[in-house]
């Protein structure tokens, strides 16, 4: 199970080393997915905007700003990921859940 993000799938001005991390994490679950299976299912988790403290660890001024203004009013929270993780571990061994993309009802890609 590996945790990337939105951001893994659309890079945003101020964000580019952060989406090339995400980006990354998604290639590398593919090719984990290729070598692997059947013998071990790779699933990658890509949340958009959840109710955590990652805004304090921007140090862009305007970044942090902006991201800070999508956090207050998070409305995913980290249990949710966490149930929605949970759900893709418990599915039958014959089944491989390749990605899961959440985010916000309110969220925009």
């Amino acid at each position: 199970m590996n945790v990337s993000s939105v951001a893994g799938r659309v890079a945003n001005v101020g964000s580019g080393v952060y989406a090339a991390t995400k980006f990354g994490i998604n290639g590398w679950s593919e090719s984990l997915r290729k070598e692997l299976l059947p013998d071990v299912r790779v699933t990658v988790i890509e949340p958009g905007v959840v109710a955590t403290e990652l805004p304090t660890h921007i140090t862009h001024e305007a970044t942090r700003q902006g991201a800070q203004q999508l956090y207050d009013v998070a409305e995913v929270t980290a249990e949710d990921v966490a149930e929605v993780i949970t759900f893709a571990l418990q599915r039958p061994r014959h089944l491989a859940i390749h990605e899961i993309l959440l985010r916000p009802a309110s969220q925009a890609l």
